[in-house]
């Protein structure tokens, strides 16, 4: 089995670890525009070591911002600020990923730190958001105006484009979000799609957004360049997506040309209680991997460096990506390779080298 440290190929890259920063909001934008906080956030994980850094839920359209302070990459002129956030990632010797996002109906909401809570409105920079249905997501949130079966297509059209515009930029990796309530998960999961046409009802119309999406993405992304998928695995609720539903679409998405799937969990409705512990959605990554035969990521409390190799090492994933650990601490994966006695040298860059 592969170990935390060694090098993982997919399609023509290499990663030089296992290890991955998973996407986090950084809510630091005016406009959808790069800002130095990406700089320095980004890369100060790369030059931490990581293997792949993920930008945060970056929007294909402005109506598909989480806040008005979201990052984006619905313009052209949204592409030279990334380039530069990526020449750095590379000098790091990180590859970097653009996770690309459309918020749906949990759109139009205020940063967390904000005065104010829930929906945005107008006079405040707000704007109308969309959905499976008219339901919203909370009672504080705005109420969607539901997609019609002809307007997906403009949706699809904005994550092609968004693509091509991450290709301009020398992404890696782009990865589709299709977790956490958002507007491609809200379509899977039967407790948010309650639609009788095309894209709802069944398995097969509940799922055709996202694969009409990732099946636009692989045709405009490099044949040489992986392409990601983030699912929540469950939502956590009698009646709504399950662990089984992510192994059937796992596979399906890998035969349209997916070639890793992220997976999470929950976030389609609000109060579910989610039995959070170290590694609690690691499972869902293993499942995809031995029933769907697709690359898997593992994600959510995976904070110690013992845990992490275990989830590697007994084939659990082939990818760890961490969040609020490396929020804590940049230097995460340089400091892991030295407890496990790895080799930790390539992961520092000359001028820290004196550190070791």
């Amino acid at each position: 089995m592969a170990g935390l440290f060694d090098p993982f190929d997919l399609r023509g890259l290499r990663l030089r670890n296992r290890i991955a920063v998973s996407p986090m909001c950084q809510y630091s934008s005016v406009d959808g525009f790069s800002s130095d906080w990406h700089l320095v956030h980004l890369g100060a994980r790369a030059v931490g070591g990581a293997g792949l850094v993920l930008t945060e839920a970056t929007a294909v359209e402005a109506r598909g911002r989480i806040s008005p302070r979201d990052l984006g990459l619905w313009l052209d002129a949204h592409v030279d600020g990334l380039r530069r956030v990526v020449r750095f990632a590379h000098d790091a010797g990180a590859a970097i990923g653009v996770q690309l996002a459309h918020a749906g109906r949990k759109a139009s909401t205020y940063h967390p730190w904000a005065d104010a809570r829930g929906a945005v409105p107008p006079s405040d920079g707000g704007w109308e958001v969309v959905g499976p249905t008219d339901a919203p997501f909370a009672p504080d949130y705005p109420r969607p105006r539901p997609l019609t079966a002809s307007e997906t297509a403009a949706v699809v059209r904005a994550f092609e484009a968004a693509a091509v515009r991450a290709h301009d930029a020398g992404f890696d990796v782009v990865e589709i979000h299709a977790a956490h309530g958002y507007l491609l998960h809200s379509f899977l999961s039967p407790l948010s799609n309650t639609r009788d046409d095309a894209y709802g009802g069944d398995f097969e119309g509940r799922t055709r957004l996202l694969r009409e999406v990732a099946a636009a993405v692989r045709r405009v992304w490099p044949e040489d360049k992986p392409l990601f998928t983030r699912l929540s695995a469950t939502d956590w609720l009698d009646g709504g997506w399950t662990g089984d539903d992510t192994v059937r679409l796992a596979g399906e998405l890998g035969a349209l040309g997916v070639d890793l799937v992220d997976c999470s969990s929950g976030g389609v409705v609000p109060g579910v209680e989610v039995p959070v512990r170290p590694g609690y959605q690691v499972p869902f990554a293993a499942r995809v991997r031995a029933e769907a035969g697709v690359p898997a990521g593992a994600v959510g409390m995976i904070t110690r460096p013992a845990q992490a190799a275990g989830i590697v090492e007994s084939g659990q994933a082939d990818l760890v990506l961490l969040a609020r650990e490396l929020l804590r601490n940049p230097s995460w994966p340089q400091q892991a390779a030295q407890a496990l006695d790895a080799d930790a040298a390539p992961l520092f860059p000359p001028q820290y080298l004196r550190a070791l």
